[in-house]
């Protein structure tokens, strides 16, 4: 059992007197696998997990004292310990999937009550009961995560199961679980099969519905898929042209064209979605803060979202201005474009438009690479307000703003040249 891994010989040698390895460590450690979070069962926790905790140089913190859970954070490691229970098979029983059900003890003996071997083995997931998927609906989010991080399919029973319990309206989970378990899923590879297997599985509706709305919403032109199957292609572009892709950046992916359903409008017999980019940057934070998502990820995906149908600059000038105003969402947000694009294959797309706008990516990514920050200021507010006789108010951040980009474009150099640029008028609008 542990020749499988040369992980397990140092595991063993630092086994927790008396402990039990419980759940998804032993079970990716019967895979092959090294986890990175251990749970374990021990006679007594805080004393284990001062032993582990002393010999791994790593720091133990009480969970919950009254009950006996305390964590070890080691490194990387981290290390969770609770008492072990006076039934221990019962306790396996009640876990949510076969392959979680397992428990694995200093020796080599596996408890494994419910098949979990033989499932892991197969690469199945599967539940252990139905009643154990009721007792807390995060399990079916969790069905559709572990199928797709572990790469097991689903058996039937267990997907019929999960399938009619999303529908049957069991009390949702708090927030903040939901969101670490879409955060699990979306930073996998394989993250745009995951959200087809959630709508697959009625989940996307408890958990994105406005999302959804774009099922079997065609849009023609240069798009072949409707708005959800397209937001999700443009998802799977961009994980395999950026696999590094940020969180904030995946959101914004798979949810570019979220407010196309809601802008859709007909003219002429043509249909139009004015203002989508908008309109989505704005559900899109109100999905985010519904799942409790930090602030500033919800700023960064709104951002991105009401920047992405800019039009890119057709020359070096206005690849650098491109590149000046829109400095904080780069280069982010020419890969959200380039996924955007590449996942559009509808009647009036061609390699040679695509082509024409990969040249206007290369020429930002170019501007980027000439000018990676900012150039320093030439002239502060206050020497500007002396200079121009103005008094606080915005037309002092206007001119600010002006000289500053006038100074990335190249249109001025010095402080000379920058006074001169600031009585000539070129500030002002128009």
């Amino acid at each position: 059992m542990f020749r499988r891994s040369p992980a397990p010989l140092r595991i063993r040698q630092l086994w927790p007197g008396g402990a039990v390895l419980v759940g998804g460590a032993a079970r990716d450690l019967l895979r092959g696998a090294v986890p990175r979070d251990w749970d374990w069962a021990a006679p007594d926790p805080q004393a284990a997990a001062n032993r582990l905790a002393q010999t791994l140089g790593g720091v133990v913190f009480a969970l919950d004292e009254e009950r006996g859970y305390y964590r070890v954070s080691a490194g990387e490691e981290q290390h969770d310990f609770v008492p072990l229970p006076a039934d221990p098979t019962g306790d396996l029983l009640r876990r949510d999937f076969t392959v979680n059900a397992m428990a694995l003890h200093p020796e080599g003996e596996v408890s494994d009550p419910s098949g979990g071997r033989r499932d892991l083995r197969a690469g199945r997931l599967r539940m252990v009961s139905e009643a154990n998927l009721r007792a807390d609906p995060l399990r079916l989010l969790r069905a559709a995560r572990l199928s797709v991080t572990l790469g097991f399919g689903l058996e039937a029973g267990t997907r019929e199961a999960v399938a009619r319990l999303a529908g049957s309206g069991l009390p949702l989970p708090a927030q903040e679980r939901v969101r670490d378990e879409l955060h699990a899923l979306l930073l996998h590879p394989q993250a745009a099969r995951g959200v087809l297997l959630l709508e697959e599985l009625g989940l996307l509706a408890l958990y994105l519905p406005e999302l959804r709305e774009g099922t079997s919403l065609t849009q023609g032109g240069f798009h072949h898929l409707d708005v959800f199957r397209h937001g999700v292609e443009a998802l799977h572009q961009l994980l395999g042209r950026f696999p590094d892709a940020p969180l904030a950046l995946r959101w914004a992916t798979l949810l570019h064209d979220v407010g196309k359903p809601r802008t859709r409008s007909l003219e002429g017999g043509r249909q139009h979605f004015y203002g989508h980019d908008r309109v989505g940057a704005e559900m899109s934070r109100q999905m985010l803060e519904r799942l409790r998502e930090p602030q500033s990820v919800q700023a960064e995906v709104a951002a991105l979202i009401a920047a992405h149908m800019l039009p890119l600059p057709a020359d070096d000038r206005s690849a650098r201005r491109f590149v000046y105003r829109r400095r904080a969402l780069l280069p982010g947000l020419l890969a959200l474009m380039l996924a955007d694009r590449e996942a559009a294959r509808g009647p009036l797309s061609s390699e040679a438009s695509r082509q024409h706008y990969r040249q206007g990516i290369d020429r930002v990514l170019a501007a980027l690479e000439d000018q990676p920050a900012a150039p320093p200021a030439l002239l502060s507010g206050d020497e500007i307000m002396a200079l121009l006789a103005l008094s606080p108010g915005p037309g002092v951040g206007q001119a600010v703003r002006a000289l500053a980009e006038a100074r990335a474009l190249g249109d001025v150099g010095d402080v000379a040249a920058a006074r001169a640029w600031l009585l000539a008028g070129h500030w002002k609008p128009g």
